[in-house]
């Protein structure tokens, strides 16, 4: 899959990941450059890294002041560059032949959640994630831990305009299904046989009606009236669950 490269420094500094699993995986993906390494002896003993990567024995103490407080470093903190851009017309070309479902995010700006469902998406092998440029979070150690080395294997695309690139999906065969909770239509009664592409609002304000408008079908999860809601990652699970188990 085409990428499109970055140039410079990030305005915010290069991200470091933290915890085994996200920087296992930022380690064994050939697409990121892992620009330093600190860790306990103990932790880096067991690990193979590259002979050229810069290495820095630390304490517990030492690395927990490098990461969001009582964060779970579990021993080891990666300074990372971010990945390249991933265009959508390069991920819309790669799911051309098969099932696998496009997800998109309106607006959806925590990062536990858009890392937590990244780790869906992999789990039940979308496509790829579609989310706004500047309304989605940056790459970060607290979105790779919650992503738990999804981020790493999952295309995520950034784009400019999401209602252009709802427009895009459509002329690329799939059904857009946008997920709100006043809709009448249950999810599995919209899915149908085509491929899908899911679009999720953020919590509270849920799907904006510019993005509404550029769904072919809105559908609703069937959950208990005794709940107003789901948090948006969970959503996002139930919802490619649904679409992958056809």
């Amino acid at each position: 899959m085409k990428r499109g490269h970055r140039t410079g420094k990030p305005k915010a500094g290069f991200p470091r990941f933290y915890g085994r699993h996200a920087v296992i995986a930022a380690l064994a993906n050939p697409d990121r450059i892992v620009r330093k390494i600190w860790g306990t002896r103990e932790t880096l003993s067991g690990l193979e890294l590259p002979p050229v990567l810069p290495i820095v024995y630390a304490d517990a103490a030492d690395l927990g002041r490098m990461v969001p407080s009582d964060a779970p470093h579990q021993g080891i903190v990666a300074e990372v560059e971010p990945l390249d851009d991933v265009w959508l017309g390069d991920a819309l070309e790669e799911g051309r032949d098969d099932n696998r479902t496009v997800l998109v995010l309106d607006q959806v700006t925590d990062p536990h959640n858009v890392g937590a469902i990244l780790r869906s998406a992999a789990a039940f092998e979308a496509l790829c994630i579609v989310t706004q440029d500047r309304h989605a979070p940056p790459e970060s150690g607290v979105l790779a831990r919650a992503a738990s080395g999804a981020l790493e294997i999952m295309p995520w695309v950034r784009v400019v305009n999401l209602a252009r690139a709802l427009d895009e999906i459509a002329e690329a065969g799939y059904w857009r299904i946008g997920l709100d909770g006043a809709a009448e239509t249950h999810l599995a009664q919209a899915i149908g046989q085509s491929r899908v592409a899911l679009v999720l609002g953020a919590e509270g304000d849920g799907l904006r009606h510019n993005s509404m408008a550029h769904c072919d079908i809105l559908a609703k999860l069937p959950i208990s009236p005794r709940m107003e809601s789901l948090n948006v990652s969970n959503a996002a699970a139930i919802a490619l669950y649904a679409a992958a188990s056809r």
